[in-house]
């Protein structure tokens, strides 16, 4: 018989209030790989989504590194749930169940990596990305054109409040900052 596995979760609050970061002790994901599932449509692919989706109050799902992101309906207060979602994502890890059946992550376009496109995706992976990963989200590249950065936000980062604002005040002023020859905007598509 199997040992159990100890698995252990603490919640991060982020600044969308809509979404809790649930972080595990043990990675979920490959690094550099994330999982965002807008709605239960779109969660074919993981077990774990899909049984969260079956509480009416889960709205999307995220799976990056050691944590799962959870947005919640607006209409329901956290304190009512998170013990719920903290429990189920406990259980099924601790049967040792895998979050992810099929790991073909989306490649998106494919264009030419030029010098400012290898710049671009080292900014996002050094300075960017541990900080949107830090609030329960992910930024990854999509593609640059005529001086336009164009970026994926996901998790925490789908709906949230701020997230504009740190696109616009945070993300676009430190790429224009660093690149001020070649980024003149970043864009979330």
């Amino acid at each position: 018989m199997a040992t159990p596995k100890n698995v252990h979760i603490y919640l991060e609050s982020n600044p969308n209030p809509n979404s809790l970061k649930f972080v595990v002790n043990e990675m979920l994901v490959p690094e550099n790989l994330s999982f965002d599932f807008p709605d239960a449509d779109s969660a074919a692919v993981s077990p774990l989504a899909l049984e969260l989706f079956s509480y009416p109050f889960v709205d999307r799902v995220f799976f990056a590194s050691n944590f799962v992101t959870v947005t919640k309906k607006e209409d329901v207060e956290w304190l009512e749930i998170q013990n719920t979602i903290k429990e189920h994502i406990k259980k099924f890890l601790e049967e040792g169940r895998f979050i992810i059946e099929a790991s073909e992550p989306d490649a998106g376009e494919v264009e030419e990596e030029t010098e400012t496109v290898k710049k671009i995706k080292t900014i996002l992976d050094e300075y960017i990305r541990p900080a949107v990963e830090q609030d329960g989200g992910a930024i990854t590249y999509h593609s640059f054109h005529e001086g336009v950065v164009k970026v994926k936000l996901q998790g925490s980062c789908s709906g949230c409040p701020s997230s504009m604002i740190t696109l616009k005040a945070g993300i676009e002023n430190l790429f224009t900052r660093m690149m001020p020859d070649e980024v003149q905007a970043v864009e979330a598509f």
